[in-house]
């Protein structure tokens, strides 16, 4: 039960940050109560982006989160952070971020000290994503709440999300796109937007690619005109590039997919902002998209400030956690920006992006590798597996992430010579 004083205080805080009001509120019973003891991290052989990071404590509680970089650059920052060799760290208790020895539930602290390091290098935002998910498990079992509750939701019962059409083998051919559609309308998850890489059209040269040529284009137009037509109104549709564009390339590509009535083009300028992104949001009728590299919220306020793009789509193991990624919502909110959620990891990262996707008013979707042939991630958890139906994910309403990890998975897809939590 909260205090009066507690209340007044949530009730007093100012709206941009009414979020984490309502979390201190809810943490603040429990402060004190329990100590980090130690941060580990460890290589899955299927993940390419990431690895997990596990928080261990003095009351055997244990959170768990996704990083946005493998786990031998993962644990040297954890040893940069928690330790300090460095000339002059020994001066620091616990190294330079504080953690070892903290109380987990000052989640708002640690996220400032960890983004503010600078000495001798700047931060790095990949471990700490992942550690600031894990502080929110983490959070969220020591308080016995789920995490979207923490965050301040729900504004929605579930999480939608969007797919990938990689299976299909060739959308220059009517055929196989009949197939492809034809098969995604069996799977049991349901999912009627599907993204498609851009070099499922035509060849593309990374990492950057030369002015796009009219024939290109003419297979860009063809490729896509395809599935739209198997597709009909069923599917929602968008394209994905990966930064490999020049300016009037991005501006001809939306131009030649607008009459398919595509959701979105994604990254087809390089990551970071510059004025080429303004040219390209007043150049196209397709919304644009892009965030999923981009680092915490002042990585975004340069496109969001310029009115430079429709859509931002942060990845929470890259830009900050549920932390960064809840500020970087509600700077989004205040132009009616929507967010969606970039995700290729692993079911960590999965619940992670579906609690947050409950707790955030301006959502669009969550990309999702759920459903994938083999279902490898839905075998993460030791309870019941996930379930996507009609495109939406529902979490389990339990404390933390609600994700009981499936430890004999853990072991049998450990990548090679990696050390359990090592």
């Amino acid at each position: 039960m909260m205090t009066r004083r507690q209340l007044l205080k949530a009730a007093v805080a100012l709206p941009a940050g009414a979020w984490m009001a309502n979390y201190k509120a809810m943490a603040a019973p429990f402060e004190g109560q329990v100590k980090i003891t130690a941060i580990k991290a460890m290589q899955l052989d299927f993940q390419f982006d990431g690895c997990l990071i596990k928080i261990e404590t003095d009351a055997g509680l244990t959170g768990y989160g996704e990083t946005g970089t493998n786990s031998a650059m993962a644990r040297t920052h954890l040893d940069h952070m928690t330790v300090g060799r460095f000339p002059g760290a020994a001066a620091l208790a616990n190294g330079p971020a504080g953690l070892i020895g903290a109380d987990p539930l000052a989640i708002e602290r640690h996220f400032y000290r960890m983004t503010s390091m600078q000495h001798p290098f700047m931060a790095f935002h990949g471990t700490i994503s992942g550690i600031d998910i894990a502080l929110w498990d983490l959070a969220g079992k020591i308080t016995g709440q789920p995490v979207y509750k923490l965050l301040g939701g729900p504004f929605r019962d579930g999480c939608p999300m969007y797919s990938h059409g990689d299976a299909l083998k060739d959308m220059h051919d009517k055929s196989a796109c009949r197939d492809w559609v034809a098969l995604m309308k069996q799977q049991p998850e349901g999912f009627t937007f599907f993204k498609f890489n851009i070099d499922q059209a035509f060849r593309i040269e990374r990492p950057f690619h030369p002015t796009v040529s009219s024939e290109e284009m003419r297979k860009l137009y063809r490729g896509y005109a395809n599935v739209r037509e198997a597709a009909g109104d069923a599917f929602d549709l968008g394209v994905a590039c990966h930064g490999e564009f020049d300016s009037p390339s991005a501006i001809e590509i939306s131009r030649v997919v607008e009459p398919l009535n595509m959701r979105f083009v994604e990254d087809s300028l390089n990551v970071h902002y510059s004025d080429a992104w303004a040219a390209l949001k007043r150049g196209s009728r397709v919304p644009i998209l892009t965030g999923e590299k981009l680092q915490l919220l002042r990585e975004f306020k340069p496109f969001l400030d310029a009115g430079a793009v429709d859509i931002v789509h942060p990845d929470i193991s890259f830009a900050g956690g549920l932390t960064g990624c809840r500020k970087i919502a509600d700077y989004a909110a205040l132009t009616r920006i929507p967010v969606a959620l970039h995700n290729v990891g692993t079911l960590v990262r999965t619940y992670a992006s579906a609690h947050l996707s409950m707790a955030i008013q301006n959502f669009y979707r969550s990309e999702s590798w759920l459903g994938r042939p083999g279902r490898l991630r839905e075998q993460m958890t030791a309870g019941a597996p996930p379930a996507v139906r009609n495109g939406l994910l529902r979490v389990p309403d339990k404390p933390g992430l609600g994700l009981d990890l499936n430890e004999a998975f853990l072991r049998k897809t450990l990548a090679r010579d990696e050390p359990w939590w090592g």
